[in-house]
């Protein structure tokens, strides 16, 4: 049985999610990308201008008059979600946790593609491949994608008190976990063993949203790899806390990934400016690992809602396919 808060957070998302989709977004999906080729249709007589290279010469042969070949665009695709759900993903400073929000972005992007009739599948990752949804259409399997995002909580240590963006949600839905069988493995980031698992499953060239907030290490050959086979789009979770500690005093910090915790000074200004210079060395590392390999991306912040850069994201990549 689905736990309330669960339920009413798939309402919830069901509900937004599914309009703005259909509102903002299907009709720049639908031109950003390109499906799986181009699909024999029906022959017909040769006209001034055709190709040649489109000639069937075995009907033309036939018919004593030259024929050519009809194309149309395979519009079919598949659309791989692959989410980090590692410990990190559980921070959020402002209206939602990266893990929320990656619910959120998954879902939008989900209800676009099934209104272009394409199949949707995922790929739950931490340090291991937790979970794989394998590609559907309809807006119920949209639903269970959601729903397995939200459902998923970090087992780490076995302990989820005093994770500050662990709320009475998340502990149900942890149970919710539980009760379907599923036990998270890992709560450290790996990307490189979801990517590998992209390559690995998904045989025909897909577009594949990785979502997470990149904070990981010797993930890039596996990135290169990917975006090899695949139309990759790296969407990147932010939080103004990930450059930015707070003055509030002596305070606890604690790593999500490992468990362990310090007490910092957040009042002494060099500590502030240490932390924002280490952070910043990060993000510009994972921007510059995402530009060197020319892998589209999109930034979608806590406090923000991701339907205006998605949007955003579709528009542009339309605008380079007309040229």
């Amino acid at each position: 049985m689905i736990p309330k808060e669960l339920l009413a957070q798939l309402r919830s998302i069901e509900i937004h999610t599914a309009r703005l989709a259909n509102e903002n977004l299907t009709g720049n999906y639908a031109s950003s990308f390109k499906g799986q080729g181009l699909a024999f249709r029906e022959v017909r007589p040769y006209q001034r201008g055709d190709d040649v290279r489109t000639i069937d010469w075995n009907v033309s042969a036939r018919m004593n008059e030259p024929f050519v070949k009809v194309f149309s665009e395979e519009r079919e695709m598949t659309v791989m979600l692959v989410v980090d759900m590692s410990a990190s993903e559980r921070f959020g400073s402002k209206r939602a946790d990266k893990a929320r929000v990656a619910s959120e972005v998954s879902a939008l992007v989900a209800f676009s593609a099934i209104h272009n009739g394409d199949r949707v599948g995922l790929i739950l990752s931490t340090d291991k491949v937790e979970r794989m949804v394998p590609p559907k259409r309809g807006e119920k399997h949209v639903m269970r994608v959601v729903r397995e995002i939200l459902g998923f909580d970090v087992a780490g240590s076995g302990e989820t008190e005093g994770i500050p963006a662990v709320h009475k949600e998340r502990r149900a839905a942890r149970r919710h976990a539980v009760d379907v069988g599923h036990v998270p493995l890992g709560a450290r980031t790996d990307l490189s063993s979801a990517l590998e698992a992209l390559v690995r499953v998904a045989r025909r060239r897909s577009v594949a949203f990785l979502i997470s907030d990149f904070f990981a290490e010797g993930y890039e050959q596996a990135l290169a790899l990917a975006a090899l086979k695949h139309d990759l789009i790296a969407v990147v979770l932010t939080d103004v806390r990930d450059t930015e500690m707070p003055d509030v005093g002596l305070a606890t910090f604690e790593d999500l990934e490992t468990g362990m915790s310090v007490v910092v000074d957040t009042s002494d200004a060099r500590v502030r400016a240490a932390y924002a210079a280490e952070m910043r060395k990060l993000v510009e590392r994972r921007n510059q690992t995402i530009r060197r390999l020319g892998i589209d991306s999109v930034e979608i912040r806590t406090d923000g809602v991701p339907v205006k850069p998605l949007r955003e994201l579709f528009q542009r990549r339309a605008r380079r396919a007309a040229r």
